[in-house]
């Protein structure tokens, strides 16, 4: 059955909209967007791909997506990690591809490797435009797929997750780091005022927009919780399916693996 509306932040909207109007706002913050996530986070971010890396566990050889992968961010962590594990053990070159439908957010993690000094820190990356919804890659192609803080800005969460599942090969792993649903009553009023009241008011002054921000603070109110997110993987066809909260429940790790 075809999805009668999907979310934009608060506003419900035609699905055929969503990507376009997903696609503006980050376009429009793409060039201050890392810039961004630390000052949201305090920082925390970085240890939550850290620990999100980890557990995905990238080896020599392999072909890793990072879907929805942004400027890279992510994909770095994945590529220096199967490096190191191929400079001690041996063994080819990991192939980290980066899909993103954004070729602002594209542009500016290229631009990134440009301007590194040494680039020998920084294993090539593959940069792809392409829909989570729709992957440009084979079946069964993919040893692992990591989504960080993009699943919530696709338009409809179950097709992205069964492309997941499409793309990875039998044992492949899956991950997903994304913010979620405070477990507390403490926790969830004390980032309810700081999300809603600071985060649009940083990107005012520092992304130069605020709507923006402030879509991106609604969009996590509406994003299925840990058990949702959990359910709707099983139903995807993942098996395995495990949730680690950080920081009380603001961010969240689900694990799966194909079968």
């Amino acid at each position: 059955m075809d999805q009668i509306a999907a979310s934009f932040g608060y506003r419900d909207v035609d699905p055929a909209q969503k990507s376009a109007l997903v696609r503006g706002v980050f376009d429009q913050v793409a060039r201050r967007y890392d810039l961004m996530n630390d000052l949201m986070s305090g920082g925390l971010h970085r240890l939550w791909k850290d620990a999100a890396a980890a557990r995905l566990n990238a080896q020599p050889g392999e072909l890793i997506v990072d879907c929805a992968g942004g400027t890279g961010d992510m994909a770095r962590r994945l590529s220096a990690m199967a490096d190191a594990a191929r400079r001690r053990r041996g063994g080819n070159a990991a192939r980290v591809v980066v899909v993103d439908a954004n070729f602002e957010m594209i542009s500016a993690g290229r631009s990134r490797d440009g301007h590194r000094r040494d680039r020998r820190t920084d294993p090539g990356l593959v940069w792809l435009a392409g829909d989570a919804q729709a992957l440009p890659l084979q079946d069964a192609s993919a040893d692992a797929y990591c989504i960080a803080f993009g699943l919530r800005n696709v338009t409809d969460i179950g097709v992205a997750l069964s492309q997941a599942r499409r793309i990875l090969k039998p044992g492949g792993r899956f991950v997903c780091l994304e913010f979620s649903k405070p477990v507390t009553g403490v926790v969830e009023r004390l980032y309810d005022a700081y999300s809603f009241k600071l985060i649009p008011a940083m990107g005012a002054v520092v992304a130069r927009n605020r709507q923006a921000y402030q879509y991106l603070v609604e969009s996590i109110r509406r994003f299925p919780n840990q058990a949702r997110l959990a359910a709707l993987m099983e139903e995807a066809g993942f098996v395995g399916v495990s949730v680690t909260n950080f920081s009380g429940g603001v961010c969240a790790l689900h694990q799966g693996w194909a079968i």
